[in-house]
């Protein structure tokens, strides 16, 4: 939606900065409020998807911008602001200068965070910690076992185990020994296809751990 005062149509900055804040405003759907600021009259010259009933002409309220700081170089934010329902915006506004750079225009850009803050809200709820594994269920699934090992070294290393390297697979069969799982049978198949290699590399691999240990 694009609401623009009729009264302000022959004006070139509107003219000139329609299309910006068209644009952005389609780029961002409902989410975000595109404002043309006039800071000579402290007046809303067009706005563009607006979030409330302020509309061209209405007050702006943009205070001194001989007060802003030098250092942002004309781009302030991103800063938080509040509309009366409660939703919380993420804001930016632009001083837009002229050819003899004096402050012309300013353009600010409301991007309404309801829609992300309600996603993070979800995605925390999914990661939120979980109750403990009742152990006793899953002391005999060595999959599940040699899976855990093999997958936290894959997430601490970054590295999947088709690439890992020899000194990787040694600190996973490392593992894997001191919490006795080669102590149960038919392991070896079940590491090898975890680590993607042969069962004659896991007993060679094992053996190298083992040698190492009794070295220590």
């Amino acid at each position: 939606m694009s609401t623009v005062a009729k009264e302000d149509d022959t004006d070139p900055r509107v003219r000139m900065w329609e299309p910006v804040g068209r644009a952005v405003a389609l780029l961002l759907g409902p989410y975000a409020e595109v404002v043309l600021h006039d800071p000579g009259t402290d007046r809303v010259l067009a706005v563009w998807n607006p979030f409330t009933s302020r509309g061209p002409g209405d007050p702006s309220a943009l205070g001194e911008l001989a007060a802003l700081d030098p250092a942002a170089r004309d781009v302030y934010g991103p800063y938080e602001k509040v509309l009366a329902d409660g939703r919380r915006l993420s804001s930016v506004s632009a001083v837009l200068r002229d050819a003899h750079g004096q402050p012309a225009a300013v353009l600010c850009v409301n991007l309404d965070r309801t829609p992300l803050e309600r996603a993070a809200a979800v995605l925390s709820a999914f990661g939120a910690p979980t109750a403990r594994r009742p152990e006793p269920l899953f002391e005999q699934d060595l999959s599940a076992r040699v899976a855990e090992v093999v997958g936290g070294h894959v997430r601490a290393t970054g590295r999947p185990a088709e690439r890992m390297t020899r000194p990787d697979r040694l600190a996973v069969v490392a593992r894997l020994d001191e919490a006795g799982v080669f102590e149960v049978r038919r392991v070896v198949p079940v590491v090898a296809e975890a680590l993607r290699v042969s069962r004659s590399t896991v007993y060679d691999l094992l053996a190298d751990v083992r040698a190492t240990s009794e070295r220590s």
